[in-house]
């Protein structure tokens, strides 16, 4: 296997207030908004002209996760393999690209139909500087976004999948309850690109956060500050993980969609690090919020 998923390039979301999302993301989250439009909202996190984009919807969700790869011939190739574990790709052609601001991206369908998945390479830097408005650094840049968690029906479906086929490495589990496993897998030296555990307890399928990373704690601090004001959007308290070490707080956006916003992730290097299990997520706090 020579090609594979080198990191996690850009999530695409949908709302039903874009001016919302706006305010909201560069006052709480400290990211850098680029607006064209009543349709159409981008959000900068690096060098990239873009990171996060929403589009207008009845309802918030995640409508497409856009995975980076090196070139055009590891996406034919990673296309080959898609086509060959059975997965229906499309090319979405020129006038997409140009919108996703990439050189050439594939699609398919997430095996949960939940949203698209779509493989790309070459994604824009802009020539303006990334400035947060409220002076936040990103971890990106080669590292992409963040991370995804996503409910799934099927252990074994998503681990060919991201394994097997996309080039996925393991990370480690969490125990989360007999017979109950957390799966986190990284593409570069983040901990985790992608995690996945199977659905229990009428928790739906899909994605049920994604995770922004900053490198100074007051960032994260300020931000908290924020949702006192807006309190039904603390969806868990702050806490520091088992395997990742990420100190952070989760809170919910204007999609609708969970956020883990967090600082002092540890990094990965392939050549020394052994999978482990974990017999608990947090090492203290990340007590969930019941608003009820």
């Amino acid at each position: 296997m020579t090609a594979r998923v080198t990191a996690l390039g850009y999530l695409r979301f949908t709302a039903a207030d874009l001016d919302h999302w706006q305010d909201f993301g560069q006052r709480v989250l400290g990211l850098m908004a680029d607006r064209r439009g009543d349709d159409r909202l981008l959000f900068r996190v690096d060098e990239k002209s873009y990171r996060i984009e929403v589009r207008p919807g009845e309802r918030g969700g995640v409508s497409a996760v856009g995975w980076e790869t090196r070139g055009p011939a590891e996406l034919a190739e990673l296309e080959a393999r898609l086509v060959a574990a059975g997965y229906e790709v499309t090319r979405p052609g020129e006038a997409v690209a140009k919108e996703r601001m990439v050189s050439d991206l594939i699609r398919f369908r997430d095996p949960d139909d939940c949203y698209d998945h779509e493989i790309f390479w070459g994604l824009s830097t802009s020539s303006a500087r990334f400035a947060s408005p409220i002076g936040a650094e990103f971890v990106a840049g080669t590292e992409g976004l963040g991370h995804v968690l996503q409910v799934v029906s099927d252990r074994a479906r998503y681990e060919s999948l991201f394994l097997d086929v996309l080039g996925f490495r393991l990370s480690d589990h969490i125990d989360l309850a007999p017979d109950l496993a957390a799966t986190f897998l990284h593409c570069n030296p983040r901990h985790h690109s992608f995690a996945f555990t199977p659905q229990t307890g009428g928790r739906p399928l899909g994605v049920g956060h994604f995770m922004l990373e900053v490198t100074d704690l007051d960032v994260i601090g300020r931000a908290m500050e924020h949702i006192e004001d807006e309190p039904h959007r603390l969806l868990k308290t702050f806490g520091r993980h088992s395997n990742d070490r990420m100190v952070s707080f989760y809170l919910l956006t204007p999609s609708d969609v969970g956020l883990e916003f967090g600082t002092g992730g540890i990094k990965i290097d392939d050549e020394t690090w052994t999978p482990t299990r974990y017999d608990t997520a947090h090492f203290w706090g990340h007590h969930s919020v019941d608003h009820h």
